[in-house]
């Protein structure tokens, strides 16, 4: 349900008003408050907005009887947690975008590789050509972004999940740097859920398969819970089969009720060979790139990519996806630990150390990548609940210290013979480190009105050097590019709270972010070629949030939210060209604005609407863009224009039926629609990726089961894309060009025939599985 703070904040205001985070000495000097009555998350399917006051952990749950006070979803933050009933528990969760898009201000783009998905917090990663940036994710606790900011969702199976929280808007005063456009939290099903062990599979179209193993349960101090799984497919679109294997555990030991220790690990495989991005154009005639294995008799519209024929210079020869054998081949492993101590029945100290290493071989497109990015993350804070000057409140502080030692190697890639590699352009070594301290304070003004303020300061280097390859006939030229970096960041945050009776709350936030451009930023040039590009600066943004939820009867809520954000050299990427690597660059000033709404009504027995909306609008206010051809440069005023790779409007809508009672209880089904608007894929708005409405259709059915060793049976039944919609499911930015001998800016024609930005999205598909828990 939507409004989960609502219903939350009424059972703990019966005994106390909402808790004050307390900073530096008032952490240490508050008086004890009143006692708290617990409060337990059940399983939820979309619910709230504003965050309750509850103070659990980012992690796994306290025991019972523990006295764990951390913060679990804080006070003021714009938060919708999203549960499992009708986006994972009785449907094909293929990936986590169909999960993710139940929040209010998600767009999800395909990324490259059948699982790998862009998510985007009120547009501000939708520009991203293949990482998940500008915002902070993490998984029990554990940050999963690395410390260069990049993100990726492969290693992210749906099913493993118990909630998924999204915040929204600026949160780097409480998490730190690169959480510009928000935060996502994931929370892995504890033992104490699965008590016991489950086993399901999934089928579907296009050789779509899943096999997916979870076992869990407590055996006194000890509890765990282990997911995995295999998934594998042939794709819809030519040379586009992947298999991904994952491993998810999550383990704690609690020797007393005051002390905890949780181990978390997660790895990831994943092998994928990747279709070619396609032109608007050859959207058009060839949306799915079939018939495209050779250059020689490719069908109409397929993507070609000329490779040198020696990997060098010269001579070049058009390939396909298929000849060049696009792949990712790429690990994960990240490994977590995490202390937790209760000084007393109102504060908690934690501690946790953890390990992330990305591995990577990627030869795609006309370049090949390959590299290993380990990096250490460390966090301990202090949460209290007390007393100041009166009156009830929770303080927290944090330390935090991370770092990243990169090395990537970059070739241009060689025709035929599988994955071949040509000479070597770029030698890239780095390493970041981000330092800095969070406070927090929520203060209980009245019975109704709680203000929080919060304040992170941190501190960024990065130092490295690339060097940089070109070949000719009469040798090699290298070219050293150096960087050392530093930045120092803040970001303050103030809210407001205010609860005008049971059914209303009323909420205003003015919150700060910031991102540091990544050491990969820093050496990939506008020419989409490894060098220089060092001159980048610190993205910074200013956001003012004003909401409202409305419950005003169990069953029925109603959450709306505006937002203004105002940035300062916002961090733009975009492609030069067919193939070639994406470039960074900073807008000096932008915009954005939007409305997001979320409603969900139970209106009759057994019967459930839901709809998450959200309205972006996005502009340059001051940026003027440069662009070069041959011996003319020109310069072009963008301030005004919509800042591309955002759509105004993003819609999902469903309704449902599930049968309460009777022979047939446990029988459900629903139908949704998924809409997203048209939007601009290039600075001078001159061509518009179209948009699209999809429909999707499922029946489920859960029983219990007795007998038997098995306790239950999950069976369900998907179609997607249930008209066979053609659509656009990613389209990458586009480089705006001038003609080399009149200097005139390129028309829409060409753009809409520059390859390297399109994918479609899959026709129907039609998916079933089942799920036997023992």
């Amino acid at each position: 349900m939507l409004g989960l703070d609502l219903a939350l904040r009424r059972v703990v205001a019966r005994r106390a008003a909402p808790a004050v985070l307390l900073c530096g000495a008032c952490l240490v000097g508050a008086s004890p408050a009143r006692a708290q009555e617990t409060v337990t998350l059940d399983e939820l399917s979309v619910t709230g907005e504003g965050g309750p006051a509850t103070v659990r952990s980012f992690g796994v749950a306290a025991p019972p009887n523990s006295s764990s006070v951390v913060i679990d979803q804080p006070v003021g933050q714009v938060v919708t947690a999203i549960g499992r009933a009708n986006t994972i528990a009785d449907r094909p969760a293929t990936s986590i975008g169909s999960v993710l898009i139940n929040s209010p201000g998600v767009t999800v783009r395909q990324g490259n590789g059948a699982r790998d998905v862009i998510v985007s917090i009120r547009g501000n990663n939708a520009r991203s050509t293949g990482v998940i940036k500008n915002m902070v994710v993490l998984e029990d606790g554990f940050i999963v972004t690395q410390p260069d900011g990049a993100s990726r969702f492969d290693i992210t199976d749906p099913r493993a999940y118990s909630r998924i929280d999204v915040f929204r808007g600026p949160q780097s005063a409480l998490f730190g740097n690169y959480a510009t456009g928000g935060a996502i939290a994931f929370r892995t099903r504890t033992g104490r859920e699965i008590d016991g062990y489950e086993y399901g599979v999934d089928a579907g179209s296009f050789g779509y398969l899943s096999n997916y193993f979870t076992v869990g349960g407590v055996s006194g101090p000890f509890e765990i819970s282990l997911f995995a799984s295999d998934v594998r497919g042939n794709g819809y679109q030519d040379h586009s089969s992947y298999d991904t294997q994952t491993i998810n555990l999550l383990a704690s030991y609690t020797p007393t009720p005051d002390n905890r220790f949780t181990l978390k690990v997660i790895n990831n495989e994943l092998h994928a060979n990747l279709a070619a991005r396609s032109s608007l154009a050859q959207y058009g005639i060839n949306p799915y790139q079939l018939g495209c294995a050779s250059a020689l008799n490719a069908a109409p519209g397929c993507t070609t990519y000329n490779y040198f024929v020696n990997g060098a210079f010269g001579r070049t020869v058009a390939v396909t996806a298929t000849e060049a054998s696009l792949q990712r081949n790429d690990r994960r492993t990240i490994v977590g630990l995490r202390y937790e101590h209760d000084f007393d029945a109102n504060t908690t100290w934690r501690t946790q150390l953890g390990f992330d290493e990305r591995n990577f071989d990627q030869p795609f497109y006309t370049t090949s990548s390959t590299g290993s990015y380990p990096s250490w993350n460390f966090l301990t804070d202090l949460t209290r609940r007390g007393d100041l000057f009166g009156l009830p409140a929770v303080g927290y502080v944090a330390l935090a210290y991370n770092r990243i030692d990169n090395h990537i190697a970059t070739y241009n890639r060689a025709p035929y013979n599988g994955p071949s590699l040509g000479g070597l352009i770029g030698d890239q070594s780095a390493v970041q480190d981000n330092l800095g301290g969070r406070a927090r304070m929520e203060l209980a003004l009245t019975d109704r009105l709680t203000a929080v303020a919060g304040i992170s300061a941190e501190s960024t280097r990065i130092t490295g050097r690339n060097l940089a390859y070109s070949y000719a006939a009469s040798g090699i030229t290298r070219t050293v590019a150096d960087t050392d970096r530093q930045f120092l960041n803040t970001a303050p945050e103030l809210a407001l709270v205010y609860r005008a009776s049971e059914a209303w709350q009323l909420r205003a936030r003015a919150a700060t972010g910031y991102t540091t451009p990544a050491a990969s930023n820093l050496f990939i040039t506008p020419a989409g070629l490894p060098g220089n590009n060092t001159q980048l600066k610190t993205q910074e943004n200013l956001g003012f949030d004003l909401g409202t939820d409305w419950t005003p009867q169990p069953g029925f809520t109603v959450s709306l939210t505006g937002f203004y954000e105002f940035f300062r050299n916002e961090l733009v990427s975009q492609s030069p060209g067919a193939g070639l690597l994406a470039y960074t660059f900073n807008a000096p000033a932008s915009e954005h604005r939007g409305i997001e709404f979320g409603a969900d009504w139970a209106f009759a027995p057994g019967w459930r609407a839901y709809a998450a909306y959200g309205f972006n609008d996005q502009i340059y206010t001051r940026y003027v863009e440069q662009i070069s051809a041959g011996s003319l440069t020109r310069f072009f005023d963008r301030a005004g224009n919509t800042i591309p790779g955002v759509p105004a409007h993003q819609l999902l809508a469903r309704i449902g039926y599930d049968v309460p009672t009777g022979p047939l209880a446990g029988l459900g089904a629903f139908v949704e629609t998924v809409f997203q608007d048209d939007f601009y894929i290039d600075n001078a708005n001159l061509l518009k990726a179209p948009g699209y409405a999809i429909v999707n259709a499922n029946v489920h059915y859960e029983t219990v089961l007795t007998g038997g060793y098995a306790k239950r049976l999950n069976l369900y039944l998907e179609v997607r894309n249930l008209f066979d919609t053609v659509y656009v499911a990613s389209a990458q930015n586009l480089a705006n060009t001038i003609s080399g001998t009149t200097g005139f800016q390129n028309g829409a024609g060409v753009l809409a025939t520059t390859t390297g930005s399109v994918y479609a999205g899959a026709p129907r598909t039609i998916t079933g599985g089942m799920k036997l828990s023992f």
